[in-house]
């Protein structure tokens, strides 16, 4: 606020005058001294102090008056601007006369107290013109909306009262008995779901509720009902706080519809989009390399909803493990291979530890590590593998100590393992960056496989091209990776095309050495 210098000088303020006249006389009855006379002096002839008392008093003149409104027919007016534009087709003139319909009152949704028999207010959405207000909080009881008594109404009812009335509108509240104003939460976490609130019929108000896709960042502002927490998206710090379902309920959403053969092409449960599952053929069992644990192939006990994240900062010299997620004959180990051929001295590939006898010119940590039947067994009972699996009578696997020594040496290890080998590798300890190679459709797969002549890697000794069966497979296995694991994912990339995919590798493993990521927050904590 600025004031005019000659305000200042014309302040005629009676009582500091009379103060100022009678300084003296007053230090000399409580027997003060000289110098906190001059102090009071300088004080009250100061000229911020003098502006602050003539503001004060100016302000204090329209206590009790009415403030009239700056333009006198805003009905009038309202109802011009509503004529004028109902000729128009835009969407932002369709809004316009929307909130100039009815009152545009957003912020707080009311539900029936079964246990009082009132209408009370449910929840207050953060950063909404009644959050703003501080009037009104979770648990206060409506009893009046505008001067009309509600006292039985359902919520129903008062939301045809509040949509029939024009101007303002007033509510007389009784607050509740402990009112506790709620903080706002720091917790960030990501979405493993799409979720859309005009699908949703279990959503107490359509209107509050906040779209987002999987892979949003969401800041969860509040949390304190059971079903419902409020959220806005991550860098949205002005925006309304919306609703979403909470974790629990979302859970119990996903466990009634896990039975993978259920699952239909763009179906939404509960405004919760869903992937693709299908399969139009019969299955044929195949013999792999990887049995361990056949029973957990795929962990239908974990539900991916929410998870709490925190950004990690690159550090150099200490990268981050580049894994390769992707069903067989996507194409991985080609990129891989690739990968660390672009630059031997920064990317390395963890070697192997197997029980099969070592060869005369075979030498020991080039291309196997040699040790016992035994030991490798004890090793994979206290879980020192990461992967194992039996091929020919001998036991391969690849140790947890060996991507820690690759980490530790200043290298980018590059894996490409099997889907259940993500448990023992997605900690705190390795922080592994998920990049999932997605096939094409399978008309795409198939010409571009057939164009560069490539060789089917179920084939031993990959002796022939791919058959339309194992094409089946590749893209039906993606699927089933993507449902299964996808909210472990980091980024994806659709091997359509080879030298494409490899160009866009490459740009994520920049982009993951030199920008900060979103990671599990338990991530960052350990660090």
């Amino acid at each position: 606020m600025i004031i005019g210098t000659s305000d200042i000088i014309h302040i005629h303020d009676k009582d500091i005058e009379r103060l100022l006249v009678s300084l003296d006389q007053i230090c000399q009855k409580v027997d003060g001294r000289q110098a906190d006379v001059i102090f009071l002096r300088e004080l009250l002839q100061n000229r911020s102090l003098q502006a602050l008392i003539l503001v004060h008093n100016r302000v204090s003149t329209y206590n009790g008056r009415q403030i009239l409104p700056a333009v006198l027919q805003s009905c009038s007016l309202s109802e011009e601007i509503i004529s004028s534009l109902q000729s128009s087709s835009l969407p932002e003139a369709r809004e316009l006369i929307t909130v100039l319909h009815k009152p545009f009152v957003k912020g707080a949704t009311i539900k029936y107290d079964e246990r009082t028999g009132t209408i009370i207010i449910a929840r207050v959405l953060h950063g909404g013109a009644a959050d703003r207000s501080g009037l009104i909080h979770a648990g206060d009881e409506v009893h009046e909306v505008n001067g009309i008594n509600i006292k039985g109404k359902s919520p129903h009812d008062v939301v045809n009262i509040l949509q029939c009335r024009e101007g303002p509108i007033t509510f007389k509240l009784v607050p509740r008995e402990e009112c506790v104003p709620s903080r706002e939460s720091r917790l960030r976490v990501k979405a493993h779901f799409c979720y859309e609130p005009r699908l949703d019929n279990l959503i107490p108000c359509k209107e509050a509720g906040l779209p987002f896709f999987k892979g949003d960042i969401l800041h969860i502002v509040n949390q304190e009902d059971l079903h419902w927490w409020q959220a806005r998206k991550h860098g949205e710090k002005n925006s309304r706080a919306g609703l979403i379902p909470s974790r629990q309920l979302q859970e119990r959403r996903f466990a009634e519809m896990r039975d993978l053969s259920s699952l239909i092409e763009d179906d939404f449960i509960a405004g919760c989009k869903i992937p693709v599952l299908k399969d139009h053929r019969p299955r044929k069992i195949k013999k792999i390399l990887y049995d361990a644990t056949e029973n957990d192939d795929f962990d239908r006990e974990e539900i991916a909803t929410y998870e709490e994240v925190a950004k990690l900062y690159p550090r150099p010299g200490l990268y981050r493990p580049i894994i390769l997620i992707g069903p067989p004959g996507v194409g991985r180990n080609e990129l891989k291979r690739r990968l660390i051929a672009s630059d031997p001295d920064h990317f390395r590939q963890t070697i192997p530890h197997t029980s099969r006898p070592k060869f005369p010119w075979e030498v020991d940590g080039k291309e196997y590590f040699f040790c016992s039947r035994e030991i490798m067994q004890e090793e994979i009972k206290m879980g020192w593998f990461v992967e194992y699996g039996q091929y020919k009578g001998n036991l391969y696997g690849t140790s947890l100590e060996t991507v820690k020594s690759i980490i530790n040496a200043g290298y980018v290890c590059v894996m490409t393992p099997h889907p259940q080998a993500l448990k023992a590798l997605r900690t705190p300890e390795i922080k592994p960056y998920l990049i999932f190679i997605k096939p094409p459709p399978l008309d795409i797969l198939k010409e571009t496989r057939i164009q560069s002549n490539a060789r089917s890697t179920f084939d031993e000794f990959c002796s022939r091209g791919f058959t339309d069966s194992e094409f089946h497979d590749i893209v039906y296995n993606g699927h089933k990776l993507e449902f299964l694991y996808g909210h472990m994912f980091d980024a994806v990339i659709v091997n359509d095309d080879l030298l494409r995919a490899f160009q866009e590798l490459l740009q994520l493993v920049r982009f993951v050495e030199t920008v900060p990521q979103w990671v599990p927050a338990s991530w960052v904590a350990s660090s």
